[in-house]
């Protein structure tokens, strides 16, 4: 008894395993190609400005780490390749103040998300006077960072008459004749800058993590409730999953504007005169304005834009990551 092979087109609409070929995009139209033009005509002078105010002052700083540029010397100008960020790698000042940025990123941002949370639940949880409450969290956030830096100066400076100091004095935390943000204080001086990034950007971290905490669906809490899990159960298998992308994009942002952080250890520590907690933005300040070594300023400007940008690598391919899970689930 014979058996005949299936047709062709029976195997191909049975076959499960094959693939079938991507649908052609249709031609467009007039009328949408006139649209795309004007939207590209639109959007051209907004993109030349950012171009010319953002590309021109990287690439002329990557020219500049390459070359001896000195303005304290400016007929010896030259040439040199590579050289400057080899003098930077493997200078231990440098990597000093990269740990201390990282130790002020990690330690600040940490905190700032816990707060955060907190007072974005507080906020979102208000039965009256959500508005009040949202109003005043917002008021560090308003004030310009140099001057929030300089009233914590005068609170906790010996030298300035700050009061701060009397105060740690009488409880027992400060020795006499001490000065918390003197020369020789650099963990005082660490705890300050980090108490006054706290206060100034929690309510950022707030807001950011706000907007996560209205996707979470009531319903859900609801439902959990009446199967009997606790607040704490809820709000870790509930809340902070579904608050995955808002948790990282806050974490993105400050983690950016905190390793950038300049301000307010340049107040902090005597318009950057105290080394001991130097950070990567006050060498580059210290060394291409002070210093006036153009070449030297711009490879530490290089290398911290280098920094920054695999920070936002990391997070924006864990954030896609995370975005790909849930719609996966």
């Amino acid at each position: 008894m014979s058996t005949s092979a299936p047709a062709p087109a029976a195997a191909e609409a049975t076959d499960p395993g094959r693939l079938e070929a991507p649908p052609k995009k249709k031609p467009l139209s007039d009328r949408a190609k006139a649209e795309r033009k004007l939207g590209w005509m639109l959007c051209a002078p907004a993109a030349f400005v950012m171009l010319a105010v953002t590309a021109y002052p990287i690439l002329n700083a990557i020219w500049l780490s390459l070359q001896k540029s000195d303005l304290r010397f400016p007929d010896q100008s030259e040439f040199i390749g590579l050289d400057n960020y080899v003098t930077v790698l493997s200078s231990r000042l440098w990597w000093d103040d990269v740990l201390n940025t990282v130790i002020l990123t990690v330690v600040s941002v940490a905190i700032e998300l816990v707060l955060g949370m907190l007072l974005a639940l507080a906020m979102h949880r208000a039965i009256f006077g959500r508005g009040l409450i949202r109003t005043a969290a917002l008021i560090p956030y308003g004030i310009v960072t140099v001057v929030g830096a300089f009233a914590w100066r005068l609170a906790f400076s010996a030298t300035d008459g700050g009061f701060m100091p009397g105060v740690l004095r009488s409880v027992g935390l400060l020795g006499a004749e001490t000065d918390p943000l003197a020369q020789t204080s650099t963990f005082s001086t660490f705890v300050i800058a980090i108490l006054a990034e706290v206060w100034k950007t929690t309510p950022f971290m707030a807001l950011l993590l706000l907007a996560g905490l209205a996707l979470v669906s009531d319903e859900l809490h609801e439902a959990a409730k009446v199967d009997g899990a606790t607040a704490w159960q809820r709000f870790w298998r509930i809340t902070v999953p579904l608050m995955k992308p808002a948790i990282l994009v806050a974490l993105l942002f400050r983690t950016l504007d905190a390793f950038r952080i300049f301000d307010t250890v340049f107040v902090l520590s005597n318009n950057g005169s105290n080394r001991s907690v130097e950070t990567v933005s006050v060498l580059g300040y210290n060394t291409l304005l002070s210093r006036l070594n153009l070449g030297l300023g711009s490879a530490v400007s290089v290398l911290i834009f280098l920094m920054v940008a695999a920070i936002a690598f990391t997070f924006v391919k864990l954030l896609g990551a995370n975005l790909s899970q849930q719609r996966g689930a």
